[in-house]
């Protein structure tokens, strides 16, 4: 029996790691998000205050039938940005046309997504601090006077049209709030930073997306998956998928809090919810640094990860949890990452 368990442990592990299947279980994993996004404000968990706001704003325009002030979301990826946007546009009863700060290349591949927008319609920019400054520029206009101001000509010849746009709801989405220019920021009527979510409404997402997923979970699982889920919703519905796989190779009917450790152990999920990158971060600055400070991009290179990765993905998380901090010259490790590593600080005694 033993023997038995320990190779289907094997099975999972190879069926997890393995390239070929990989490349599907991501194809998968987009399909399932999409299923499991909540579908209006009122499924929608945690993120109380921006809740309580957005759906007093969409109540309103709705009933003045006017377009819902332009709305800007920050905060680290996973945490209900793409999903908030979806919800608007359900909410306003619009359609919802959605693109990203790198794909428009040219003010004219702005222009054509501009000039078919319907009344009251929502545009999602992802990524929209990584708008090329011409176009950002063009962008100014059509969302405060709803115009597009197109140059026609070269030179002493040149001259501006003004393209009239039916007015709607500009939904920007950014992972680096700080690279917004000013002018920009300030065109947004309304402007939310989403937070890490509590443990609590990250085991009310898991036990929703469990439903949806026909997982039987019972208290216990759910809140295992919460507390190792970095508050991260995209994260805890990620883990569930791969909990659910290994529950179904070693034929465990319901998702137990034993079931679920027995799958992050084989993850590598530690009880902080750190991946191996995580700890890879902490320890180079530890092993490689000696504690710090130690700049992102040097740090970045001696793990062999980019730092926009390290800043925007995994750097957030840890500063909040106090496992690491900035200083003016570089990140440091605190003495709770020694201490979760199991590493002693130079001249001191746990």
């Amino acid at each position: 029996m033993a023997k038995s368990k320990v190779n289907n442990e094997a099975v999972a592990a190879e069926r997890i790691s393995s390239g070929a299947e990989l490349a599907a279980e991501v194809s998968d994993d987009a399909h399932l998000d999409l299923s499991l996004r909540p579908h209006s404000l009122d499924e929608f968990v945690g993120q109380a205050r921006l809740r309580d706001v957005l759906g007093m704003s969409v109540m309103a325009a709705r009933q003045r039938r006017e377009p819902l002030d332009h709305v800007l979301f920050a905060g680290p990826p996973g945490l209900g940005k793409t999903s908030l946007a979806h919800i608007i546009a359900s909410e306003m009863g619009s359609s919802i046309h959605v693109t990203s700060g790198p794909a428009i290349e040219r003010a004219a591949d702005l222009a054509a997504i501009v000039n078919n927008l319907e009344a009251r319609d929502v545009l999602f920019i992802d990524e929209i601090h990584r708008l090329q400054k011409p176009v950002e520029e063009r962008l100014y206009s059509a969302m405060e006077d709803y115009e597009f101001h197109i140059v026609v000509g070269e030179g002493m010849g040149a001259r501006t049209m003004k393209l009239a746009v039916n007015p709607f709801t500009l939904v920007g989405a950014t992972t680096r709030s700080g690279l917004l220019s000013s002018p920009l920021r300030d065109r947004f009527g309304q402007s939310y930073h989403l937070e890490f979510y509590r443990r609590e409404d990250l085991a009310l997402i898991v036990r929703r997306s469990a439903r949806l997923l026909k997982i039987d979970i019972d208290d216990g699982g759910a809140l295992e998956l919460a507390a190792r889920s970095r508050g991260t919703p995209r994260i805890a519905n990620r883990l569930l998928r791969r909990v659910r796989d290994f529950a179904q190779v070693n034929e465990a009917r319901i998702v137990t809090r034993e079931v679920a450790l027995g799958a992050l152990k084989l993850l590598e999920i530690d009880e902080a919810g750190f991946d191996k990158m995580d700890r890879a971060i902490l320890g180079a600055v530890i092993d490689k640094f000696g504690g710090g400070p130690v700049g992102v991009d040097t740090l970045a290179a001696a793990i062999g990860e980019e730092s926009d990765t390290i800043e925007e993905v995994y750097e957030p998380y840890l500063l909040q949890e106090g496992f690491l901090m900035r200083t003016p010259r570089g990140r440091a490790a605190t003495d709770r990452a020694y201490k979760h590593l199991g590493r002693k600080r130079a001249g001191t005694m746990f």
